[in-house]
């Protein structure tokens, strides 16, 4: 388990490296590939255990979930409730009912079969999605609708492919029971996920008031907050998905209101937890790759010997295309462009993949499951790059990423050069104004690795370690031109459009930072 998770880590590691340089591709799918790639070295695949189901859904979804449910204010779900019921229950219903007969007369397939396909294909990725409208300006509406099914919908499908499942080994279907089973474990989950965060929010809060409070426990406390709701209400027989979701949306509104009362923990615990959800989100695209090339490199029987399996999955992908545009365009009244993307934005992902290996247990044939594996494997695939080829063609695209960064360089390089002017304009110890300018170049990182040697070496020689007097000037000096950039970056602020003004705000917050380090080593 840990030399498979290290390597996997690795190929996360790797494919952030290689997205730096290969800016035009997104990062998603640069993982996916990295995860291909380590799949297809023998020596790199035999380190990494099989997929398993419940570690996937308990330490990677339900915690990413869990991060989406924090970042969406409660009051935006609740003004959006109807529509996160249309997309994540009528929707999946309507799409369900008409996919299982269409999928099943057309390639004489039981009904409860049919059933299994079409639920597993049923949970949409908000991850996913992101990495295929990557770069493109979506319609506003559908955006935010899209994220908010994508919250809620995975509960559907698990509701549903359990019922395929018992309907597939008994021969019997009860529709009154398998609704009042959605409803129940879908309103007990959001209730769970609730009242624990509920409790926890309060107990942390009121720590944070006392002078017991430990910030670093706090952190601890709030990632294993996820898992722990999840396995409460998956062994209550609840929907864990729904209660880690519900559970974000209750730390949403805490964080916003209690920012100011630990500064310092709020700071590193954005970071964190940026640093988390991006490390999770490569995770789910390395094992999607992965997992993917298995399929070929296990060569399943089914792969060469019928074509079912493809064609399936292409019907299920374009049923659901239709059925999507179709509940957008006269369901919701969308406009045309808003229909199209939300129709093309139900991109499948990791989930579905984690879907179909919870069959494993479930007394599924192996010539079955690798039909459904496969089938699964095409909806993806299309999922995901239809979207990505159709949104270049007919969205506009955000402002050259390159620009911005080329712009904030900008930006960065004349702030630094006020502070070093207001630096040489002074008469103090040749010592301490080469230290701190190279520390005022350093934040443009425009130092040479020579430079950066001779003040490492400086340092472990005492030449640039002051005390007394000159540590004073140091920390005074380096203060005054931190002020001298920001003073220039009010001027360059005030009057700026909204899109400059963020990469100047994004230098400023920089800058802050910087300040609050001369601080901290002030202090110690």
């Amino acid at each position: 388990m840990y030399i498979s998770t290290i390597v996997i880590l690795m190929a996360v590691a790797l494919s952030n490296f290689i997205a730096k340089f290969v800016s035009s591709i997104s990062k998603t799918y640069i993982s996916l590939f990295v995860g291909i790639i380590f799949a297809a070295i023998p020596l790199v695949n035999g380190y990494i255990l099989k997929f398993d189901y419940e570690f996937f859904m308990a330490f990677i979804i339900a915690p990413l979930l869990f991060l989406e449910g924090q970042k969406t204010r409660s009051i935006l779900v609740r003004r959006k409730l109807k529509s996160i019921i249309g997309t994540a229950v009528v929707l999946a219903l309507i799409s369900a009912v008409a996919s299982l007969f269409l999928v099943s007369q057309l390639f004489s397939l039981t009904l409860p079969f049919a059933l299994i396909l079409i639920a597993i294909s049923t949970p949409t990725d908000a991850t996913a999605m992101d990495s295929v409208s990557e770069g493109r300006k979506m319609p506003r509406r559908s955006e935010i609708v899209l994220k908010m099914e994508s919250l809620f919908n995975d509960a559907s499908g698990i509701i549903l492919l359990q019922a395929g499942v018992i309907w597939f080994k008994t021969g019997h279907l009860s529709y009154a029971r398998n609704f009042g089973a959605f409803i129940l474990t879908a309103v007990g989950g959001a209730l769970v996920g609730f009242s624990i965060a509920f409790v926890i929010m309060i107990c942390r809060q009121m720590i944070i008031r006392t002078r017991f409070n430990v910030t670093h426990s706090h952190l601890i406390v709030y990632f294993a907050t996820p898992i722990l709701i999840y396995f409460a209400a998956e062994e209550l027989k609840l929907s864990g998905i729904i209660a880690v979701v519900s559970a974000g949306l209750i730390f949403n509104g805490e964080m916003s209101r209690s920012r100011f009362s630990i500064p310092r923990y709020l700071s590193f615990f954005n970071q964190i937890v940026d640093f988390i959800a991006d490390t999770m989100n490569g995770f789910v695209f390395v094992i999607l790759g992965l997992s993917l090339m298995r399929i070929v490199i296990e060569g399943k029987p089914e792969l060469t010997s019928t074509l079912e399996w493809l064609w399936i999955g292409v019907a299920i992908y374009l049923i659901s295309l239709v059925i999507r545009y179709l509940y957008a365009k006269f369901g919701t009244r969308y406009s045309q462009i808003e229909a199209i993307t939300f129709s093309l934005g139900g991109v499948h992902g990791a989930v579905t993949l984690a879907l179909v290996f919870s069959l494993v247990k479930q007394g599924i044939s192996t010539h079955l499951f690798n039909l459904i594996l496969l089938t699964e494997t095409v909806v993806i695939i299309l999922s995901m790059l239809t979207p990505t080829i159709v949104f270049k063609l007919i969205l506009n695209p955000i402002q050259n990423q390159e620009d911005m960064r080329m712009n904030k360089k900008l930006v960065r390089e004349k702030m630094v050069e006020v502070g070093i002017e207001y630096v040489s304009k002074l008469q103090i110890s040749p010592a301490v104004k080469e230290s701190v300018t190279f520390d005022l170049m350093d934040q443009n990182r425009n130092t040479t690795l020579r430079q950066f040697l001779s003040q490492w070496l400086g340092v472990n020689s005492k030449r640039y370690v002051f005390t007394g007097y000159q540590a004073v000037e140091e920390r005074q000096i380096l203060m005054n031109a931190f002020e001298e950039e920001r003073k220039y970056l009010y001027d360059l602020v005030d009057g700026a459009a909204l899109e400059k003004a963020k990469y100047i705000y994004d230098v400023y917050s920089e800058l802050l930072i910087s300040e609050s380090l001369v601080l901290d080593s002030y202090e110690e």
